[in-house]
């Protein structure tokens, strides 16, 4: 197999040379840290006062971890190192009590990036010859305008498509010869299905590969996706976080994800105790992001669940490589590729007075996609015979949950006492989905 790399030197940098770069590195982005009213302070109090602190990279065992909720509590400058004029974009995720993880990124961060995501696209071979549809979310979410950004680096004709409207997709295809596609593995799925029923033909469409990303999915569904559409799928692995997608990736060999590690740091950690995990044991994902100076993060629980692969690669890369992402050590749910805790539901639903006490939120598959139902009892008073107060609740419920969650849930609303009661734990969440699809 011939390989290409899109940085070979970094690619291939032997292990002495990249640890040294990583040192140099980490001291920048300690630095970085340093003026940011956050770690300013938690640095400090761990008798890191300065760049030179970090002598070796061991010492950044000193440096406590980083949690989604310090993001949450530093809100909404908490993290930031530059001055509000030097940015130039920032990407935001939706947090459980309505405050959003927000990253902030200078114009070099913005570049380094791109060149991240470059190197994972052309690793797959792709090259400017490629056409690139781009079907997934943009906005606020990092995968639309992060994977964009990296196929234009490329040299690729890039369809900012966006997710979704599946005639629409096809018509596009076939139109501008799409020989690149990235998506949610669900709606990979949902593509194939639809194709079906709109009788449109494989032989009319030049796929040749798909980057998958956003949702935990099994190696059965990666080789389904592959053989019903006929293609090659790679992949991808990044979180809002540590930029976006760009972190990890597969190469031609599709043997594990190669992580970036002159851009990122990674441990993998024991999620309970918090101690290194063994030599080859899976654990919790510790990442330290090294190629922003905008909003630098030291050693960040992902709650991503996996461990390095023993060996080298085929490809003759020197950056570890993960094992697929196996779940998380949190409660999220993962709905067609977006994030969703159970907690988010639970601050819309309980804020409305007409609800009462118990709710269940159930997930099932819906074809290939996931279908998410939130069942909620209503107050006596609200339970009448008349419906249009109801169904006007009802609305309300889903209208509420949609702008916060960005899912669609289907709404039941059940008379009160009628919903299952648990004596302990209560169990608020029904996953009816198959773990393998």
């Amino acid at each position: 197999m011939d390989f290409q790399y899109w940085n070979e030197h970094f690619e291939k940098m032997p292990r002495r040379e990249l640890e040294a770069w990583q040192l140099e590195r980490l001291r920048e982005t300690v630095g970085h840290a340093l003026r940011t009213p956050f770690y300013q302070k938690r640095l400090t109090e761990a008798g890191i006062k300065n760049p030179a602190s970090i002598q070796t990279l061991a010492d950044l065992q000193r440096i406590p971890f980083t949690g989604k909720q310090d993001l949450r509590e530093g809100f909404p400058y908490g993290f930031l190192s530059i001055p509000r004029e030097a940015v130039v974009r920032l990407h935001a995720s939706s947090g459980t009590t309505g405050i959003p993880t927000t990253i902030y990124f200078s114009r070099d961060d913005i570049n380094r990036w791109t060149s991240f995501v470059a190197r994972c696209i052309y690793g797959t071979g792709c090259t400017k010859a490629d056409v690139f549809q781009n079907m997934i979310t943009y906005g606020l979410f990092t995968g639309g305008l992060g994977f964009h950004a990296g196929g234009e680096e490329v040299g690729m004709l890039v369809i900012p498509s966006g997710a979704g409207n599946t005639t629409r997709q096809f018509r596009l295809m076939q139109d501008f010869g799409t020989t690149v596609v990235h998506a949610t593995p669900s709606f990979l799925l949902h593509v194939e299905s639809k194709m079906k029923e709109e009788g449109v033909r494989r032989d009319s469409l030049a796929l040749k590969r798909a980057f998958a990303g956003a949702e935990p999915y099994s190696e059965d569904t990666r080789r389904r996706i592959e053989e019903l559409l006929a293609i090659d799928v790679y992949n991808s692995y990044g979180l809002s976080e540590m930029n976006g997608p760009g972190v990890a990736f597969e190469c031609q060999c599709k043997n594990g994800l190669h992580l970036w590690e002159d851009g990122y740091i990674a441990e993998i950690i024991n999620p309970d105790t918090l101690e290194p995990a063994a030599e080859g044991e899976r654990g919790e994902l510790v990442l330290t992001v090294l190629c922003r100076e905008a909003t630098p993060i030291l050693r960040y629980r992902t709650r991503d669940l996996t461990g390095f692969m023993p060996g080298p690669c085929p490809c003759g890369r020197t950056h570890r490589r993960l094992y697929r992402i196996t779940g998380r050590s949190d409660d999220m749910l993962i709905i067609n590729g977006v994030n969703v805790f159970p907690s988010q539901i639970e601050e819309v639903i309980m804020a409305m007075k007409e609800v009462g006490n118990n709710y269940v939120i159930e997930v099932e598959k819906d074809g290939v996609l996931d279908r998410l139902t939130v069942k909620t009892e209503v107050t006596p008073e609200s339970f009448m015979d008349d419906t249009r107060p109801l169904n006007a609740l009802k609305e309300k419920i889903r209208h509420t949950l949609q702008a916060s969650i960005t899912i669609n849930p289907r709404v039941e609303l059940h008379e009160s006492g009628s919903l299952p009661v648990s004596e302990g734990k209560a169990q608020r969440v029904l996953d009816k989905r198959a773990k393998d699809v």
